[in-house]
């Protein structure tokens, strides 16, 4: 009898337990997934109203310039030299490779027939080589007869002449206008360097995302809508919130509508995700403080900021370099359509490019060139988000995505007003957020309560019970 009513003691502490971390707000909530982790160990949301903290040196650069934080616990896998050898990718695993300087390395894909594929690849130059601004790397879905499933995407250094993490995709895209790339069977993923003329041979690292969008439950519009608003919103005003950006795509610090302050040091590039839900529309602004370096140079650094959209699987969605002299610079992302699937019918990147809900990445790049001309110190770096419009249903999958919801938002996204809940007006401010996310703290709050006093209640009876014999 001691060991059983033990027992009850223990369960009931664990139910106890479990309802608490289950509860909005605690560790135990997670949010939904990117392409690089599982949705338990994603980062958590940042709010406004709330400070954040900084994240563990394992999951962000930021206390090292100019590295990359690859997925952790990534396998890795090597590219082949050619087709027959090319190792296998699983859509919804990431893995760690390697870019040679020259010629293409292949990876190999199963696929059936009912699902679009999108394969991101982010290659990173050694942060002590010389690059060029037109050197980059390229990459392709190709089918078994080697003929390509969708346009080659190509990412350069640009301007700025600093080494930096270059992402670009591919697509194996079902569709009833296209005629290719629409059966089962295996399928390439063909990655390489492209312009290399000055920087010293070497391999690049690089990182491979491969996604699996199942296809819908019913099938829709096959044209990109026609209209939609392309005024910019204001800015979203009030004190900014410090954060401390991420290394990479799998470590990028969550952060919800508002004005967030940062530090980016020459070299180094930050990575941010927020939420944006179906029929809701992304702002995002980068303000760059004066320097107050000195360094040998007298100063301009074209390209010297790169401030960068990308969409739940890493594809480019917009982008936008700024020069620097030293001063104060800003820059803004061109307005972008609310999330619609039908939005992957357009010719232009930046509507194709917003066809899920998700995780949205903004990706910072401070060339390391401003060291030389103004110093190696950090500069204040500002991020204005704005998130405009409600949130509306999905599409309808007729499966599960890989990796599982990543083209949700999520409860924790909805409660923190960045998703869901956004403000829909232009008004200034950090947005609604407040309310929402009170709403869903209630409710958790409420319903994890229930549990512990049910739980007592049954441990009392029990206990009753067993002192009288019965």
């Amino acid at each position: 009898m001691g060991r059983r009513t033990a027992w009850w003691r223990v369960a009931a502490v664990g139910i106890v337990l479990g309802a608490v971390t289950g509860a909005p707000g605690s560790p135990g909530f997670a949010s939904s997934a990117s392409p690089s982790t599982p949705p338990t160990s994603q980062s958590t949301l940042t709010s406004p109203s709330t400070s954040a903290s900084p994240p563990s040196s394992a999951s962000s650069s930021s206390a090292t310039a100019s590295s990359y934080a690859f997925a952790e616990d990534a396998p890795s896998v090597t590219g082949a030299a050619d087709t027959a050898d090319a190792e296998r990718l699983e859509p919804g695993t990431t893995y760690r490779s390697s870019l040679p300087s020259d010629g293409k390395v292949y990876y190999r894909l199963q696929l059936d027939g009912t699902s679009t594929v999108y394969v991101a690849a982010t290659a990173v130059p050694p942060t002590d080589v010389a690059v060029t601004p037109t050197e980059g790397v390229r990459v392709s879905l190709q089918d078994a007869d080697g003929r390509s499933c969708s346009a080659a995407d190509t990412a350069s250094i640009g301007a700025g002449r600093s080494p930096r993490p270059l992402t670009v995709w591919g697509a194996r895209q079902l569709s009833p206008s296209r005629s290719l790339c629409q059966g089962a069977g295996t399928y390439y993923v063909v990655v390489e360097r492209v312009l290399r003329t000055e920087s010293l041979p070497g391999d690049w690292d690089l990182e491979l995302a491969p996604v699996l969008e199942p296809r819908l439950l019913k099938s829709g519009s096959t044209s990109a809508p026609e209209s939609w608003d392309s005024a910019t919103p204001s800015r979203p005003a009030g004190a900014a919130v410090r954060v401390r950006g991420g290394g990479g795509f799998g470590s990028a610090t969550a952060l919800e509508q508002g004005v967030w302050r940062d530090d980016v040091k020459p070299g180094q590039t930050l990575f941010y995700e927020v939420p944006v839900d179906w029929g809701q529309q992304v702002y995002a602004t980068a303000d760059l403080s004066s320097s107050s370096g000195g360094g040998a140079g007298g100063g301009f650094v074209p390209g010297g900021v790169n401030l960068a959209l990308y969409n739940p699987v890493r594809g480019l969605v917009d982008a936008t370099s700024i020069s620097y002299n030293g001063s104060q610079k800003s820059g803004a992302l061109a307005a972008l359509p609310p999330v619609g699937y039908d939005n992957r019918y357009a010719v232009s990147d930046r509507v194709n490019g917003m066809r899920f809900a998700g995780a949205y990445y903004l990706v910072v790049h401070l060339a390391a060139r401003v060291g030389e001309e103004f110093g190696d110190g950090p500069v204040g770096l500002m991020l204005r988000v704005r998130v405009k419009g409600e949130a509306t249903a999905g599409p309808g999958y007729a499966g599960q995505s890989k990796p599982s919801g990543i083209f949700q938002v999520g409860l924790l996204g909805r409660a923190s007003g960045a998703a869901g809940e956004a403000d829909s007006s232009d008004g200034d401010g950090g947005g609604g957020s407040g309310d929402a996310g009170m709403k869903l703290v209630a409710v958790g709050g409420i319903g994890a309560g229930t549990v512990v006093l049910v739980v007592l209640g049954v441990w009392v009876v029990v206990g009753r019970r067993r002192a009288a014999g019965v």
